[in-house]
């Protein structure tokens, strides 16, 4: 397998935490977002949509798609289980997983690049109202998980999964999409501690 990355770029972060929390090493090659390298000539070839990552099988096989990549790396590397043990379980997982998606990690996403002037290259046509729309709704979010966080460690459960993952890379890019760090939610913090301490968190 070959693996195209785009170094701590929010998406291409969640597979190589994903793939460090199962001790994995994949041949990686990697894309300078900042610089458009992912819009360059090897990489249409292989990725149309010019997104990353991207993961290269030994039979050419290639699959988009950031949770894809990770639930095709889950099935043949099942330890530790990052998206859920059982059929219940498995379902939770995915029920917070796409919440942490929809909810936090895509408007922080949206917020970059419609306020950030250098995500104009990555938007050319940056809405400033759908900007602070956005950062809006992400604040909504950590209320709201700062809430559930109340009654658990990790965001599905009481073990860390890739809900986690995209939270966390999420919350590294509040910076970015001109989002104030929000101190004051206490659970959110403790939780957010624990994340950035994990061994796989430090790339």
């Amino acid at each position: 397998m070959k693996l195209y990355s785009g170094g701590i770029a929010p998406n291409p972060r969640r597979v190589s935490i994903f793939l460090a929390e199962k001790n994995i090493e994949i041949e990686t090659k990697q894309f300078d977002i900042a610089r458009l390298e992912q819009k360059g000539e090897e990489l249409t070839k292989i990725n149309a949509r010019q997104r990353l990552p991207v993961l290269e099988l030994d039979d050419g096989t290639i699959i988009t798609e950031t949770v894809a990549i990770c639930r095709y790396i889950e099935e043949f590397y099942p330890v530790p289980l990052l998206m859920g043990i059982d059929p219940l379980d498995r379902a939770i997982v995915e029920m917070w997983q796409r919440r942490m998606e929809l909810e936090l990690f895509m408007p922080v996403g949206f917020a970059f690049r419609h306020l950030h002037p250098a995500a104009a290259d990555l938007e050319p046509i940056q809405v400033r109202e759908w900007g602070e729309l956005n950062q809006g709704f992400a604040k909504k979010a950590m209320k709201n998980l700062d809430e559930e966080l109340g009654n658990r460690q990790f965001i599905a459960g009481d073990r860390f999964t890739i809900a986690d993952i995209t939270a966390f890379c999420a919350y590294l890019f509040l910076k970015p999409g001109r989002i104030d760090y929000p101190m004051e939610l206490s659970n959110l913090q403790r939780w957010f501690g624990e994340m950035k301490d994990r061994p796989s968190t430090q790339l």
